[in-house]
């Protein structure tokens, strides 16, 4: 997937959608389909400018799902090192975050769904790599 040319700008309103995601499968280890839903710029998390992009993954769903958390965490970070990474400059500022989240259906960004199966994982960018954080 390319990355329209949809520089942020700074001024955006924290939490804006700056990239709608396609249907375009995302690969990762476990084989899972994954698309990528959205990317959130300019969310200050509690280290600084966040960058969050956002996953849909059905498999991780509690009923149904053949993807287990350990599969999903592994999958998360692939993520981050192969697909956030090489696109952060896309995006302006190097954020102080980039938060990689699963989820088996669409949920809104910042709104409760206790019924959607989410996994979400923190990583700060060190000498070009994904440093998975507590999160």
């Amino acid at each position: 997937m390319t990355l329209p040319d949809q520089t942020p700008d700074p001024m955006q309103e924290p939490g804006e959608v700056v990239l709608v995601g396609d249907a375009n499968p995302v690969a990762v280890p476990s084989g899972q389909p994954v698309t990528l839903l959205d990317v959130i710029w300019n969310e200050t998390g509690p280290d600084g400018l966040t960058l969050r992009f956002r996953f849909l993954a059905p498999q991780i769903a509690r009923m149904g799902g053949s993807v287990d958390v350990d599969t999903a965490t592994a999958d998360i970070h692939a993520l981050c090192e192969s697909f956030a990474l090489p696109r952060i400059s896309d995006f302006g500022p190097v954020p102080q975050q980039v938060i990689i989240s699963l989820s088996d259906t669409a949920v809104p960004f910042g709104e409760s769904a206790p019924e959607a199966t989410q996994f979400f994982e923190a990583f700060a960018i060190r000498d070009g790599a994904c440093i998975w954080e507590m999160f």
